[in-house]
C-alpha cells in the first residue's frame, strides 16, 4: 500500500462513463422492480417511466452544465459545496455514499434470487455471499481494468435488451407456428390503463426514481475523467437518450404481452417470462443469465461511486485518512473494503429475510434519489449566478425552466410518496437523514468542516 498521498488516475474515458452510468441505472431496477412498478401502476408504468426520463434529462443537463463550468471538481460535494454551501454538499454526498451501499446490498440478494432459478438448493445467503466477493475483486484491481470490466458487461445487456424489444414486436404482431400476434389489448383489458387510478401512478414513481438513480454517477467520476469538460455532456446527451429508451420501450412490450396483473408474484423476472414465450430453447436461461450480468454490472458501478464519495471524504480530512490510501494500482483499496462490508451485512439480513430484503431496502433507495436529484437540481439554479449569469461553454437550454419543471415534479412526487408508501420505510429513511444531519451539526462544533 502507498503511504504517500497520491492522486486518482485519469484513466476513463467518454464509453467508458457512459457505459458506466448505464451499468448503474440498467441494474435491478428494471429486471426485478420492474414487476413492482407493474404491479403498482399496471399500463400506467409507461407513462410513470416516461416523466421519470424527462425528469432524469433535465437534472442530468443541468449536472452537465456545472461540470464543465467546474473543470476541477472531484465529485459532487466540490459542485455544490461552492453553491449552495457546506451542510446541502455534507448531506449530499452522505446520502450518496448511503444510495449506493444500500443499492449494492439489495443488488446482490436479487443476484442471488437470479442463481437460483438454476440452484434452487442453495440458500439466498450462501449465492449473495458468492457475488459480493466476486464484485469486489473487480473493485479492487485497477480503475482501468474495472472501467473495461463495466463497458463490456453495460454492453452485453445493452444488446441483449434490443435483441428483447425485437423479439418483442415479433410477439406482438407477427403469427407463427402455435403462436397467435398478441397485439395491444393487454394495455386496456383487466381494468384499463389504469387500473389503480392515479395511486397507482404515483406509488409507482417510487421505484422509478430508484430504477433511474445510477445515472447521476457521472458526477463520481470527474477525477478519473479525461477532459471531463468535454466528455461528461457527450456522455449525458448519449446516455439518456439510451436509458429512456431501454426503459420505455421494454415496459411497452411487457404490459402488451402479459396481462400487468399476471407478472408480480412471478419468481423470474418479466423479460425472463418474455423470453420463455419465443419458444426459443434455453431461451429463459440466456436471459437470466444476462439479467444476472447486468445486474452484477450495476454492483460494480455501485462499489465504485460509494468507494470514491469515501475517498474524496478522507482527502478532505473528514473522515479518517486511512480511507484516502491507494493500492499500487491507484485504487483507493480501504474506502472499497469499507463499503463492501454492506454487501455481507446484507448476507446476514438475508439470512432471515431472504428475498424480501430487496423490498425492504427499495423503498429507502427511492426517497434518497430524489433528494439527490433535488440537491443537483438547487444547485443548478444558483450556479449562473456564481457565473453573473453568464453559462459556461455547455449550457442548458430554457433554464431555468427546466430546472423549475423537474424541481416541482419531484416535489410532487415525494409527497405523493409519503402518502403512499410504507410508514416503517419513511420513518427509517427520516432517520438516517436526522443521523448524517446530527453527525454534520458535532462536526461543525468541533471545527472539522
Amino acid at each position: 500500500m502507498e503511504t504517500e498521498k497520491r492522486n486518482l488516475q485519469r484513466t476513463m474515458t467518454s464509453r467508458h462513463i457512459t457505459m458506466m452510468a448505464l451499468g448503474g441505472a440498467i441494474g435491478a431496477g428494471l429486471f426485478k422492480g420492474s414487476s413492482s412498478a407493474i404491479d403498482m401502476a399496471g399500463p400506467a408504468v409507461i407513462l410513470a417511466y416516461l416523466i421519470g426520463g424527462i425528469i432524469l434529462l433535465f437534472i442530468m443537463q443541468g449536472l452537465a452544465e456545472m461540470a464543465v463550468a467546474n473543470s476541477g471538481a472531484r465529485t459532487f460535494r466540490d459542485l455544490v459545496q461552492s453553491i449552495l454551501g457546506k451542510y446541502p454538499a455534507y448531506f449530499l454526498d452522505w446520502i450518496y455514499w448511503k444510495m449506493w451501499v444500500l443499492n449494492i446490498t439489495a443488488e446482490s440478494i436479487v443476484a442471488a434470487i437470479f442463481i437460483q432459478y438454476w440452484l434452487p438448493g442453495y440458500p439466498i445467503w450462501m449465492l449473495a455471499l458468492a457475488v459480493s466477493v466476486l464484485v469486489t475483486a473487480v473493485n479492487l484491481l485497477s480503475v482501468k481494468v474495472f472501467a473495461e470490466t463495466e463497458y463490456w458487461l453495460a454492453l452485453i445487456k445493452i444488446t441483449v435488451i434490443i435483441v428483447f424489444i425485437m423479439a418483442g414486436i415479433l410477439l406482438l404482431l407477427v403469427t407463427f407456428r402455435d403462436h397467435a400476434a398478441v397485439g395491444f389489448s393487454n394495455l386496456t383489458d383487466n381494468g384499463g390503463f389504469f387500473p389503480n387510478g392515479s395511486k397507482g401512478l404515483i406509488t409507482a414513481m417510487l421505484v422509478v426514481i430508484y430504477s433511474y438513480g445510477g445515472t447521476e454517477i457521472i458526477g463520481v467520476t470527474l477525477a478519473e475523467t479525461k477532459n471531463p469538460e468535454k466528455v461528461v455532456p457527450k456522455a449525458v446527451r448519449s446516455t439518456l437518450i439510451r436509458i429512456i429508451s431501454f426503459y420505455i420501450i421494454p415496459f411497452f412490450i411487457i404490459v402488451s404481452l402479459i396481462p400487468w396483473n399476471e407478472v408480480n408474484g412471478v419468481p423470474e423476472s418479466p423479460f425472463v417470462m418474455v423470453f420463455q414465450m419465443i419458444g426459443i430453447p434455453g431461451a429463459d436461461h440466456i436471459m437470466n443469465a444476462v439479467v444476472l450480468l447486468a445486474i452484477i454490472s450495476s454492483m460494480n458501478s455501485g462499489l465504485y461511486g460509494s468507494s470514491r464519495v469515501l475517498y474524496t471524504q478522507a482527502e478532505d480530512g473528514r473522515i479518517p485518512k486511512i480511507f484516502s490510501r491507494l493500492s499500487k494500482k491507484k485504487v483507493p483499496v480501504y474506502a472499497i473494503l469499507m463499503c463492501t462490508s454492506a454487501l455481507y451485512i446484507g448476507v446476514l439480513i438475508s439470512l432471515f429475510a431472504g428475498s424480501k430484503t430487496f423490498d425492504f431496502l427499495m423503498g429507502s433507495l427511492g426517497y434518497t434519489v430524489l433528494f439527490i436529484w433535488l440537491i443537483i437540481a438547487f444547485a443548478h439554479l444558483k450556479s449562473r449566478k456564481q457565473q453573473n449569469g453568464k453559462p459556461s461553454a455547455y449550457a442548458v437550454k430554457w433554464f431555468p425552466y427546466t430546472t423549475w419543471a423537474a424541481i416541482i415534479a419531484l416535489l410532487m412526487i415525494l409527497i405523493g410518496i409519503i402518502f403512499t408508501t410504507s410508514v416503517i420505510v419513511t420513518l427509517i429513511t427520516l432517520c438516517i437523514y436526522i443521523f448524517i444531519t446530527l453527525t454534520y451539526v458535532a462536526k461543525k462544533r468541533r471545527h472539522k468542516i
